[in-house]
């Protein structure tokens, strides 16, 4: 785990990396523990794993051909953005805004979801858009991404392979997201891995992910991921703050815990944007109209 020395002038923000599985109860009792492990260095913004409150897929099944037959042995179970579930993570959280992973389900459709959730219930909601090897077999996709305003300022959420595509990270960012939670269970490469997991291709590439879109976006960047194994899975680890100049501030490494960076999130917005702005700098008047955006607003920007 890795902890700046600075001085907390605003609070803390910090992503989780630990391995959750099925077992909701235990799950729970864990979101608990980090929560209070965090609350105690002064964190107001915590980032948890994707599925961590049921689990993620036990394998990536099959890949755009369709080749492959693995399928899982199980699924995660389905909650409630109302249920009761999210109930109990909006009592642990308490003065503290918490990004949690589940399987949501409207009644007709499972959707990979990551809840943000304070105190006084879930603030809001995003469905995973992008779905890597199979994801597609077990969950619908969302369409939609929304920043939220928070007590710990206006935060957006993504979910591990909508890192890959700058369009997500952007249109929070034009929807006034100050901080971006990216909740991963990122695995190491399958076909090509390395021993060490540091040395994986995988590993580089979340790494390289989560600078770009901080730097590009200008925001405070706060990535989770899953740690250990789930069924065929490894996970790659490495839960990181990076600032808004694509700087880490902070990294769990390959190690489970806590990545904490004590920032001014207002503050470091204003000093990296104050020369070169990159959201008021854009030209979307020269951009393909497949891409074009207008200016920054706080309206849900469409996929």
């Amino acid at each position: 785990m890795s902890t700046p020395a600075t001085t907390p002038s605003a609070g803390a923000v910090a992503a989780v990396c630990a391995g959750f599985g099925r077992d909701v109860e235990e799950n729970l009792a864990q979101v608990a523990a980090h929560v209070e492990a965090a609350r105690a260095q002064g964190v107001r913004l915590l980032a948890l794993p994707e599925a961590c409150l049921g689990g993620y897929l036990s394998v990536l099944g099959r890949g755009r051909d369709g080749s492959g037959d693995e399928l899982p042995a199980d699924l995660p179970p389905v909650m409630d953005l109302d249920g009761p579930e999210l109930r109990r993570v909006a009592a642990i959280a308490r003065e503290m805004t918490l990004v949690v992973g589940l399987c949501e389900s409207d009644g007709a459709e499972r959707y990979n979801t990551a809840a943000i959730v304070t105190g006084d219930g879930v603030v809001g909601a995003h469905r995973k858009v992008h779905q890597p090897l199979g994801e597609s077999l077990f969950y619908a996709a969302g369409d939609t991404y929304a920043a939220f305003d928070t007590p710990a300022g206006r935060v957006g959420a993504l979910i591990c392979y909508d890192k890959a595509f700058p369009e997500a990270a952007r249109a929070l960012a034009l929807d006034g997201a100050e901080v971006v939670t990216c909740i991963s269970a990122w695995p190491a490469s399958r076909t090509a891995g390395a021993a060490d997991i540091a040395q994986d291709r995988w590993t580089t590439r979340f790494n390289l992910f989560d600078a770009a879109r901080a730097l590009e976006n200008q925001v405070v960047w706060v990535a989770s991921n899953q740690h250990g194994t789930f069924g065929s899975l490894r996970f790659v680890a490495n839960a990181k703050v990076v600032g808004p100049g694509g700087d880490v501030l902070a990294s769990t490494g390959t190690a489970a815990g806590l990545a904490v960076a004590h920032v001014d999130v207002p503050a470091a917005l204003e000093t990296a944007r104050r020369a070169m702005f990159h959201l008021g700098d854009r030209r979307p008047d020269t951009y393909p109209a497949t891409l074009a955006q207008g200016a920054p607003t706080r309206e849900p920007v469409r996929a």
